[in-house]
């Protein structure tokens, strides 16, 4: 693996040539950024309208134009169905220039967006879904998997789990991509501690109603219920949890909770829940900089995913002007080769698969006793280092790592 000496001075190697670069060439004359994202379904809390903010404040920030070319941002709605992003996608690559699509969120989406940009030779950076098929079968030098993983949560919440003595498990699963992946996941870690997976439930996406599943999870007679899951679901999952009564016998382990749905769900239903979250509001001064701007636009604290929209697509703004062009496979040589170092992570890069590799957080949701004011949500359990969270490069299907 290259050194972070090594990409540092890769990376002031390229600045300088863009910095000199006499005449920059941007295609169409125009930089053109696509958030395809959950507008009007069950995401649409977690990524919509936050995460095109996100993308907005970061466009903004940069100053609107980058290579003496201005910065243009379009939206559209992929209603948390594959075949619509991957129509999108090739549309906007294909029709209307767009260099980069960003926060894909939903896995299927995401995955079906992958395949047209390794064709197509064009540029996304994912933040809203957690398969990690986007830096494995799917990879290309164009797919950029920023903020977090399923292995990644699994290495976390399911191992924090695993190794405080819950070892039977059943599962609450979405039936798609995403939650059959964590799953998938978190039954790695379950099984090499030696605990055992005793079944699962697997539930449509946008599920209201989950109490034949609840009775399935407490006939099991698992210690520990994972709810894999997120937004609507996980809400709705961890609130039918409650009103049965699971809690009094049994254990949930969310796997994927954001800030938004403990907003929600609220303090009393949540408080003593754990959780891996890539980044939260209020963890330093930088992070609560930009939380605060953010909230002024958007009347919400940020999550990982919109926080790292803002993130990554700084970084891809400052490898276009730095590469001297938007070019994609100079874009994508100078993006990782230049480490991050921002509000989002101290000390991330981008490996050859496309994982963007940075610290992973163990939380804790807290009481509504130990929260203190407005979005005072989480306490810091552990941190997980950059080089423990994602998947080891040696377990990697991704056929730039393998060379196959």
């Amino acid at each position: 693996m290259t050194s972070f000496l090594g990409r540092l001075l890769t990376s002031s190697a390229l600045i300088a040539a863009g910095t000199v670069a006499a005449n920059a060439q941007v295609s169409n004359d125009v930089v053109r950024i696509g958030v395809l994202t959950d507008m009007s379904g069950i995401y649409s809390d977690l990524a919509g309208d936050g995460a095109v903010e996100a993308v907005r404040m970061a466009i903004e920030d940069f100053g609107g134009e980058v290579a003496g070319a201005p910065i243009d941002l379009v939206v559209y709605d992929h209603l948390n169905q594959a075949d619509v992003a991957a129509a999108k996608a090739r549309e906007w690559f294909d029709v209307d220039g767009v260099d980069m699509i960003t926060d894909l969120s939903n896995s299927g989406a995401a995955l079906a967006v992958a395949g047209v940009a390794k064709e197509m030779q064009r540029h996304i950076i994912v933040n809203g879904s957690s398969n990690i098929g986007i830096t494995n079968d799917a990879c290309s030098p164009y797919a950029v998997h920023w903020a977090y993983d399923a292995y990644s949560l699994a290495n976390g919440t399911g191992k924090a789990v695993v190794e405080d003595g819950g070892l039977d498990w059943f599962f609450m699963t979405v039936d798609f991509a995403f939650g059959i992946g964590l799953e998938e996941q978190v039954t790695g870690v379950v099984e090499a501690a030696g605990g055992r997976v005793l079944g699962s439930a697997r539930h449509p996406l946008g599920t209201t109603d989950f109490s034949s599943y609840m009775l399935q999870a407490q006939t099991s007679g698992a210690e520990i219920i994972g709810i894999a899951s997120t937004g609507g679901d996980a809400i709705n999952a961890i609130n039918a949890a409650a009103e049965f009564g699971i809690t009094q016998n049994q254990t949930l382990a969310a796997l994927l909770l954001w800030a938004n749905d403990i907003h929600s769900i609220g303090l009393e239903a949540a408080g003593g829940l754990m959780l891996t979250n890539a980044w939260y509001w209020d963890m330093n001064e930088e992070t609560r900089e930009f939380a605060n701007r953010y909230y002024e636009r958007v009347g919400m604290m940020p999550n990982m995913s919109q926080a790292g929209n803002y993130s990554a697509t700084m970084h891809y703004l400052k490898a276009i002007e730095a590469a001297g062009t938007d070019d994609p496979d100079a874009v994508s040589e100078t993006m990782r080769a230049t480490p991050i170092s921002d509000f989002f992570t101290p000390n991330g890069y981008i490996r050859e698969d496309g994982r963007m590799v940075h610290d992973m957080y163990l939380w804790k949701v807290k009481t509504p006793e130990e929260s203190q004011y407005d979005w005072d949500y989480l306490a810091p359990v552990a941190t997980i280092p950059a080089e423990e969270a994602f998947r080891p490069l040696d377990q990697s299907t991704c056929y730039l790592v393998t060379g196959g």
